[in-house]
């Protein structure tokens, strides 16, 4: 159970800053669809921030964390000092170096990245070229998250988890800055969008940098490529970023897909892309963050009975939040998008191809955030290889299954594929560790998904009957809004209501966690 409090106050440090980012980033996009909508800027603005987005979401949201977490620790707490500032020291100079040559290449060879990752906008010169300049503004702001994502690892490791997560709010707050007061003055009004990204970066990286010094790092000229625990993080980086990044790169493989399609189509997929994103970055990306330094102690210290334990906790979690958020957002997709972003430049049709898409990504919440978990299981026992194998076989899965469905299905084919490949990935991962441990509280799992059916079930047929008799889209904002409030709030009532009364485990310790946070501390 003090594993379990220790996992959750982590989860819910990172998860309630990345909460409060991704309501920054809720802001964001509903700026961007007012102002941009669907259009060929805005397509060129989503491939263009794909490529440095994806690099923030690998590299900072578990990569870095999986390789440096377990060096650094095996630094911090066997070696002396002098020898763990060395380390650190040397890491730091190194991956700067590599970040900045990157950064450059892609500056250089931002055409030919364009013609990879968009081959259908070559049949537009004009959108093409829009998207190179978006591509060479935002290039060096690789060099940023990936720092950004190095000063996370130090902190993690010394158990300061909410200022990096919080970082990110920044990046969100200056594209809306950028988006408000900068696009109108701009001859392409959507550079605006590409300078706050820049700006963001900087920042994100500067409010945690000070932090990480008063960690104990030491800045030295030391840049031994030979150094043993640099060599160690190199090898257990490629297959992490592999790992942990087979759902970002099938959303860049969706991007490319999606560029074949008829304008708009890209645009589509990124919208509903974020919605999707709130519940994962939430609760998914979050227990994954929170989870895996515990792991790895566990798992150093051959504890394997408490490691099974903390896993399960953190699958029957996973599950008790996403499968009524999978439900939900299929139910209330077109609703939800019709609320929160049918304006300006962002049409009925818009609208509708949004929704599509939202309603097939859905489909993969579970197995998105679930993958998370697992290979943070994974990697604490530096264990990078399962993963990045079956996520290539996730990959290849997801660009045929797209191949084939984004025919009869159009862009809503694409986000099935990426939802159904990313099951077998969880599911792979899930089989491989219970062969690993021999057993895995699989039988507290199914319970608890039975209970979940039950619960489900009653929730979603109140709202879907509540959706068709009250919402109409074409009623007022405020209208709308308060009944889609009210379509929530039901859902919840009628969902926790149902797993009290079943006894549900992972609601009582929810419920517990948040009496005792409420609870006056002892002086």
């Amino acid at each position: 159970m003090e594993n379990h409090k220790k996992v959750s106050k982590a989860a819910g440090a990172v998860g309630s800053m990345t909460m409060v980012s991704r309501l920054f980033g809720f802001v964001r996009d509903l700026v961007l669809a007012m102002t941009f909508g669907a259009t060929a800027s805005a397509d060129a603005f989503f491939v263009a921030f794909r490529i440095p987005n994806i690099q923030r979401r690998i590299l900072g949201e578990g990569a870095v964390s999986a390789a440096m977490i377990p060096v650094y620790g095996e630094y911090l707490n066997t070696q002396s000092e002098e020898e763990t500032q060395n380390f650190a020291s040397n890491l730091f100079n190194i991956q700067l170096a590599v970040l900045i040559i990157t950064s450059l290449a892609i500056v250089v060879f931002a055409p030919y990245l364009i013609m990879g990752f968009a081959p259908g906008f070559m049949d537009q010169p004009d959108k093409f070229e829009l998207t190179v300049t978006l591509t060479r503004w935002m290039g060096p702001y690789l060099i940023l998250v990936g720092m950004s994502a190095y000063c996370m690892g130090i902190l993690n490791t010394h158990g300061v988890f909410t200022l990096s997560a919080a970082a990110p709010i920044l990046v969100n707050l200056c594209m809306v800055l950028g988006a408000l007061f900068l696009s109108p003055y701009l001859e392409r009004p959507i550079l605006g969008l590409a300078i706050g990204v820049l700006v963001g970066g900087a920042l994100q990286f500067l409010v945690q940098f000070p932090a990480t010094l008063r960690k104990g790092l030491t800045l030295r000229l030391t840049f031994n490529w030979k150094h043993a625990g640099i060599i160690k993080v190199g090898k257990l980086l490629g297959p992490a970023i592999l790992g942990f990044g087979v759902y970002e790169i099938n959303l860049l493989v969706d991007t490319l897909l999606a560029s074949l399609l008829a304008e708009g189509s890209v645009s589509y997929l990124y919208y509903a892309n974020r919605m999707v994103q709130l519940p994962l970055g939430v609760f998914g990306v979050a227990l994954g963050v929170a989870i895996l330094p515990m792991l790895t102690g566990q798992a150093a210290r051959q504890e394997i009975e408490e490691f099974r334990d903390t896993l399960a906790f953190g699958v029957r979690l996973i599950l008790f939040i996403t499968i009524p958020a999978t439900v939900g957002l299929i139910i209330l997709s077109f609703p939800i998008i019709n609320t929160l972003w049918e304006r300006g430049e962002f049409l009925r049709t818009t609208t509708e191809g949004t929704s599509l898409a939202l309603i097939y990504y859905s489909v993969g919440l579970c197995a998105f955030a679930g993958t998370k978990v697992m290979v943070s299981a994974f990697y604490s026992f530096q264990d990078t290889q399962t993963p990045m194998k079956i996520g290539i076989y996730s990959m290849v899965l997801n660009v045929t299954l797209a191949v084939i469905l984004m025919g009869p299905l159009k862009h809503g084919g694409i986000a099935l594929a990426t939802s159904l490949s990313s099951i077998f990935n969880a599911a792979a991962l899930v089989f491989l560790m219970k062969k690993k441990l021999g057993r895995m509280g699989g039988r507290r799992i199914v319970f608890s998904m039975a209970q979940l059916t039950v619960a489900v079930t009653l929730m979603g047929l109140a709202v879907y009957f509540v959706n068709a008799w009250w919402f109409d889209p074409q009623a007022p904002l405020i209208e709308r809004i308060g009944i889609l409030l009210g379509e929530i709030t039901l859902g919840v009532i009628i969902y926790t209501g149902t797993s009290w009364l079943m006894k549900n485990e992972e609601l009582k310790f929810i419920r517990q966690m948040i009496l005792e946070r409420k609870s006056p501390r002892p002086t």
